[in-house]
């Protein structure tokens, strides 16, 4: 799936699809926890109860492909509150610790630039690449962005988050 690209704007570097196969562990453990637990796990994925419940009630998923597609479901009827709570919760991307100071502070007067214009920090779903990639695509993905009106950047910055929200939940399986 790529990102959402609206007129003249460009939305995020594409990254690597992600894998729709089984984890290693399987989807057996998640889907027999406890709902409790259940929630708990994907609380870590994506800060909101509503979608941690809605995920977590309608295990068991046959495979991953469900899983995620649930996750997504759920993601978007998240209310406009939903989502700038669960924004609000996101930290900033880690950048490798080599990354040069000059960056850090470009990316820092970037980042409180972003959140000056959105009133939420920069998201941004760093999976699959490597640490130099990753600077490269945070760099790309902010000056692009600081472009957007803010309803077209929320729904960037919704779709970042629900990449993220699965991309966690894999990460979690496996």
């Amino acid at each position: 799936m790529t990102p959402t690209h609206l007129p003249g704007r460009v939305a995020i570097p594409a990254l690597p699809e992600q894998s729709r196969t089984a984890p290693p562990g399987g989807l057996g453990p998640f889907n027999a926890a406890p709902p409790r637990e259940a929630r708990a796990i994907l609380l870590t994925c994506l800060h909101s109860a509503r979608w941690a419940e809605r995920v977590a009630d309608h295990r068991p998923y046959p495979d991953l492909g469900a899983l995620l597609a649930a996750c997504d479901e759920a993601a978007y009827d998240l209310t406009p509150a939903e989502l700038a709570r669960a924004l609000a919760a996101e930290g900033l991307p880690s950048l490798p610790e080599d990354v040069y100071a000059a960056a850090h502070t470009a990316l820092s007067a970037a980042y409180a630039a972003y959140e000056a214009k959105f009133g939420h920090g920069f998201i941004i779903c760093l999976d699959g690449l490597s640490g130099t990639e990753s600077l490269d695509h945070v760099l790309a993905g902010i000056r692009s962005r600081l472009a957007n009106d803010p309803e077209e950047e929320r729904v960037l910055a919704a779709e970042e988050l629900r990449r993220l929200a699965k991309g966690r939940l894999v990460g979690h399986l496996a």
